[in-house]
């Protein structure tokens, strides 16, 4: 039973072990780091990555099929109702959604990007980017915020910068591995500026100046995010914010490499952070982290409107709002640091 929950759990202890053997089979470095997190938060952590997890390589895995996204959404259909499929990972997100009182619509939006992925679906407009990016980060932002048991309105508005930001990032780093998979992420409308046929890109990617100043002008949009993520960060439980400044610093140093040592050549390399820069923005993290100003407030972006909405609708309903004490800021960052070694390991 979760410590924080007075109702039965779905998940048993051989399914915690197997959630935690998948990641410690997945990820040598999140296995490890994730033997700080007290016991009471590393199972439900455990399960959601696990189902996160699961999620990403199902369809990927399975060549992007969205008769994959349909086995997911009757999958987290079950979970939320209460009816869990047979498997470690039903049984743990059915916990997880359950004890923290997380909308069902927020993971929803999760699969709701697998399946634009899976169309192979492109983004006119960068508000369409911003659309897709925050069903496939910017709802991860909000999840673990209300892990922390934050709900409010403004917290949740600057994790979905964070997390649009990241992925925007992430966009930018990947634009000719992408290509040469045929997809592409950029808005059409920027490379149509500069004279850019975005078909004939994808037939042929090349890092052309005009190609470098569309992946410069991205960059710029995910640095505004950062920078609004950043002061909403003050926002958080005090001992959440180091864990949650250090990854927007570290997703923030790729565009940064990009930018330094490739030239905006995101087509024929990939920027990497090496080991010993990720250890010195985790402490520059630690230092500032006490010093966070606050800010005024600023709006959410549309595209956010309808995660928060969602999750003002489960609080007036009377959802629990708990906090589940020291550990849980750490879940945000080992997936980011998770995310960036699978990256560096298989080039994704």
């Amino acid at each position: 039973m979760h410590p924080l929950s007075p109702e039965r759990s779905f998940a048993s202890a051989a399914d915690h072990a197997h959630c935690a053997a998948a990641i410690r089979a997945g990820s040598r470095s999140f296995h490890l780091a994730s033997l700080a997190l007290p016991f009471r938060v590393r199972e439900p952590a455990y399960g959601l990555y696990a189902f996160c997890r699961l999620s990403d390589d199902a369809v990927d895995l399975g060549g992007g099929s969205l008769d994959a996204v349909a086995r997911l959404q009757e999958r987290l259909s079950r979970a939320c109702d209460g009816r869990p499929q047979d498997t470690p990972e039903d049984r743990a997100i059915a916990d997880v959604m359950r004890d923290y009182a997380i909308p069902r619509v927020i993971p929803e939006a999760l699969l709701d990007g697998l399946a634009w992925d899976a169309e192979g679906r492109r983004y006119e407009t960068y508000a369409d980017l911003q659309a897709y990016a925050m069903r496939v980060a910017g709802v991860v932002g909000v999840m673990m915020t209300l892990m922390m048991g934050v709900r409010d309105a403004l917290t949740l508005a600057r994790a979905c910068d964070l997390g649009v930001a990241m992925q925007l990032t992430n966009i930018a780093r990947d634009v000719g591995e992408d290509a040469r998979a045929g997809r592409l992420y950029l808005p059409l409308s920027w490379l149509r500026d500069v004279g850019v046929d975005p078909d004939a890109f994808v037939r042929a990617p090349v890092a052309s100046p005009a190609v470098k100043h569309v992946v410069a002008r991205l960059l710029g949009e995910a640095d505004v995010l950062y920078a609004r993520a950043r002061r909403g960060v003050a926002h958080l439980p005090a001992n959440c914010r180091p864990a949650i400044l250090a990854a927007a610093f570290l997703y923030a140093e790729i565009g940064r490499e990009l930018c330094r040592r490739h030239a905006l050549d995101s087509v024929s390399q990939r920027a990497r952070v090496s080991g010993a820069r990720k250890l010195a923005l985790l402490g520059k993290a630690v230092t500032l982290s006490p010093w966070l100003s606050r800010g005024a407030p600023e709006p959410a972006l549309d595209a956010a409107s309808f995660l928060i909405e969602a999750v003002a609708r489960e609080s007036v309903r009377g959802g629990p709002a708990r906090r589940p004490g020291m550990g849980v800021q750490f879940v945000y960052m080992l997936d980011m640091f998770e995310r960036l070694e699978r990256a560096e390991r298989f080039g994704e």
